[in-house]
């Protein structure tokens, strides 16, 4: 009996913390994940112009944010910003 309650004790444990290690993932990890990959695929599919001259939606066309250049782009008709991959 003391074997098929340390056997439950483990299967619970093991449940357990499973379930928090699912929790995590799909509350923290997954939906980041999820935006980063919907806006590269759209960055992909984007009307961009990063020429000095022109603008989209009367925005500037290349920008930085730290040392990243990017670039302002339009996709299904709203702007993004994308990575200017020049």
């Amino acid at each position: 009996m003391k074997e098929v309650q340390g056997e439950l004790n483990t299967a619970l444990i093991v449940a357990v913390s499973i379930g928090v290690l699912a929790a995590f993932f799909f509350g923290y990890i997954w939906p980041a994940l999820r935006y980063n990959f919907q806006s590269q695929s759209a960055c992909k599919s984007a009307t961009c112009n990063c020429d000095a001259t022109k603008t989209i939606n009367g925005l500037g066309p290349r920008f930085k944010k730290g040392d990243i250049d990017y670039c302002h782009c339009s996709y299904k008709g709203k702007p993004i910003e994308c990575v200017y991959k020049g």
